[in-house]
């Protein structure tokens, strides 16, 4: 275990003998020792909590988690997330990364997990996925080579970073070593189906500047036929740091690939052969481009200022037989025609600026240091969204149309959002909480939609105020341990694809509402000596006016027509644990090697409490997720053997377990084992390791349009071994 208290020591060795003089002093020899940063986190074995404050945002009385990915044993080259988060009680994955999709969405406590759309993803800080609100879906994450830790807040996230159910995660990009002018580390692995990653970044710190930059490229032929993909991502910073008061930087992030996408199955495709394939001519590509700048200002001792800018301009390009006929049916050449039929074209533009400023202060109130921390964040983002064009017949990955698009929309998203929260202290032990954050949120849609040979024009502009309280409770029995609660509001904004038409005999509710509800949780957590590492809780989450559609009867004209409105409640409610107890330790505290094992475990219990689904379980949301694993350790050598089980779940809110509808249906349960293993010796490093080790079939994802339409099968044994050096 290691413990940090977020400052630097300068140490210095003195040699002086009894009976020296003062006029000696200047021949004592003195040797400076090492600079040592400490940090302001605890950790064990790679997770750890954060301090109650750190860096402008208060972390005190909520559940949050830290990993450090430096510290674990895993696949990093693709970005295995469940050996990577695996750790987060409750996390679960869904595993699309190798069918269509850049990067394996997450959730926590029974959400979807569908390209991350419950949580509020930034890196460094910042918002990185298409939009703030309206369009929140994660297509670029960074490698996690360049990652050195990841944060997870849940619940209690809601105030300082705008609100979503899931929470936050955060990807905090490697810093440049700062005794060195410059570095280069060096990555390459190989391993089954054809992939191929390398990873490159240099770094350094002279004088008042600083600079880290990587490039990584991927390269796989896939586990399923069809699933070919390459991947380039970079990332380069430049700070300067003119006093010990100001640093400024300046940030990109970029993300090129271009992807196949094998299609969805049938249960009994899926059965019958979970490699098979049913689309041969089905693309996409994701650019992305992410720029930031930023300065931090520290005017006194307790006082700092932070400024943080960012610029998003992305897209999302796709070519594909589309979603009609479902899974069964098959992208074959028409004997009519003696061709493929046209494949369908969509193209998504996204841009947004996001502009955060936070202060911090540390104040005297009675006896105790009190903290208070806010800030107000400006966004403003406009999408475009274009789709149903007719495309080629061809096979290659080709973005022409012919004609125009079926759809033609833009939409927009205005934020301002002030919010502040405050550490009362009472006496030594007990902290006290209270936030609030106040949105105002404007959406607007325009543009067309063909629907049964009818053009749709939507004119919508909606405005929302919203204020969101909370508060969290924290006391410490001891120095390592505390028994924390905390009671959050949170809410969901009406997306772009909720204020589109769809339909000539289908409506919009004028009065849709935003979903809202709470999180709250109650636990225990802390560790004992270097030994154990627990955090054991309850958590009790409700999500009221989910949107759905229900068919209504027009009491003017007699006739039926579809509404899109606020259709049902949910309550998520469970336990979420994780402890991990170090054998080697405990026997020896001082003992070189560690062997340790952990259980990071969660049940939930997610139900709908009224609507037509009263009493069925929402959709992707398992009972159980539970997660153990072995790890060993020495000054050279660490290996890592985990087992995961993830209970079963439904495709949607109906609970049939079959359907002639692709989402529909049930999602078996399923136990994955994976092993990873890391030799370090000086400056280098070799890796080795396999994923899903029993060669085990099974889904995450059931897929109403692409990737699919159907089941998305998951990867089968992957084997890799790699080596990475630093100089």
């Amino acid at each position: 275990m290691k413990k940090y208290l977020s400052v630097t020591i300068i140490c210095c060795a003195v040699t002086y003998s009894m009976g020296q003089t003062n006029s000696n002093l200047d021949s004592i020899p003195v040797k400076q020792l090492q600079e040592i940063i400490i940090r302001g986190y605890r950790a064990m074995n790679g997770i750890g909590r954060m301090n109650d404050y750190s860096e402008q945002v208060i972390y005190a009385g909520k559940k949050n988690e830290v990993i450090l990915v430096d510290s674990l044993d895993a696949n990093k080259a693709i970005n295995n997330t469940r050996q990577i988060l695996g750790r987060i009680p409750g996390l679960n994955v869904v595993e699309t990364e190798s069918s269509g999709f850049t990067a394996n969405g997450i959730a926590t406590r029974g959400l979807n997990p569908t390209q991350s759309i419950e949580m509020n993803t930034r890196q460094n800080g910042y918002n990185i996925s298409g939009d703030v609100y309206g369009y929140n879906e994660s297509y670029y994450l960074p490698p996690m080579e360049a990652v050195s830790k990841i944060e997870m807040v849940r619940g209690g996230a809601s105030l300082q970073f705008g609100s979503q159910f899931g929470g936050l995660v955060n990807y905090v990009i490697r810093d440049a070593p700062t005794n060195k002018t410059f570095e280069f580390t060096t990555s390459q692995t190989i391993g089954s189906f054809g992939m191929f990653n390398a990873f490159n970044s240099v770094g350094g710190t002279y004088k008042k500047i600083s600079y880290y930059g990587f490039i990584q490229y991927r390269n796989m032929d896939g586990y399923r036929p069809n699933t070919q993909q390459w991947q380039l991502s970079g990332f380069g910073k430049f700070q300067y740091k003119p006093s010990e008061k100001v640093n400024v930087g300046v940030e990109y992030s970029l993300l090129r690939n271009q992807l196949k996408m094998p299609g969805g199955l049938t249960d009994s495709m899926f059965y019958a052969n979970p490699k098979t394939s049913t689309r041969a001519r089905n693309w996409l590509k994701t650019p992305w481009n992410i720029v930031t700048a930023y300065l931090n200002y520290t005017p006194t001792e307790n006082t700092t200022l932070s400024l943080k800018t960012s610029f998003l301009s992305s897209n999302r390009s796709l070519v594909w037989r589309n979603e009609e006929g479902g899974a069964s049916a098959l992208d074959l050449i028409d004997p009519a025609t003696n061709a493929f039929v046209p494949r369908e074209v969509g193209n998504q533009t996204m841009n947004n600026s996001t502009t955060e400023l936070r202060f911090s202060h540390h104040y005297k109130l009675g006896n105790q240091q009190s903290t208070i921390a806010g800030g107000i964040r400006y966004a403003y983002a406009w999408f475009k969204r274009q789709g149903g064009g007719e495309g080629t017949t061809n096979s290659d990955f080709d973005l022409s149309i012919t004609g125009d698009w079926a759809y033609n929309l833009d939409f927009t998203t205005t934020n301002i959002a002030p919010f502040v929260e405050n550490i009362f202290r009472i006496g030594n032990k007990f902290t006290a909480t209270p936030g609030f954050r106040f949105e105002y949120l404007n959406s607007t849609a325009r543009g067309y939609k063909i629907e049964d040979n009818v053009k749709l024009s939507p004119n919508e502009s909606r405005n929302r105020y919203l204020p969101l309280f909370g508060i969290g409770l924290e006391f410490k029995p001891t120095t390592n341990t505390s028994i924390y609660g905390n009671f959050t509001q949170a809410y969901r904004p009406i997306d772009y694809s909720q204020l589109e038409p769809f339909g000539v005999t289908s409506r919009i509710d004028p009065n849709l509402k935003d979903a809202s509800g709470y999180n709250s949780d109650f636990g225990y957590r802390g560790t004992i000596k270097n030994y154990l590492n627990f955090d054991i809780s309850t958590f009790y989450m409700a999500y009221d006016n989910r949107i759905g559609v229900v068919l209504k009867t027009d009491p003017n004209t007699g006739l039926d027509y579809s509404l899109r409105t606020n259709i049902a409640n949910s309550v998520h409610k469970g336990v979420e644990s994780y402890v991990e107890f170090n054998i080697l330790k405990l026997i020896k505290e001082e003992s070189k090697l560690g062997l340790s094992i952990f259980n990071s475990f969660a049940y939930i219990d997610a139900k709908y409490t009224s609507g037509e689904f009263k009493g069925k379980r929402v959709e992707a949301a398992a009972n159980t997720i539970n997660r153990i694993g072995l790890i060993f350790n020495n000054n050279h050598f660490s290996a890592t053997f985990q087992v995961n089980s993830v209970g079963d779940a439904f495709g949607d809110a109906s609970n049939v377990k079959t359907s002639d509808d692709p989402i529909a249906g049930y999602i078996p349960a399923y136990t994955v084992l994976d092993f990873s293993a890391t030799y370090k010796i000086r400056n280098y490093a070799i890796k080795i390791g396999s994923n899903n080790i029993a060669d085990k079939s099974y889904f995450t994802r059931r897929a109403d349009e692409y990737p699919g339409p159907g089941i998305i099968p998951s990867i089968g044994r992957m084997f890799y071994a790699g080596i990475s050096a630093t100089f």
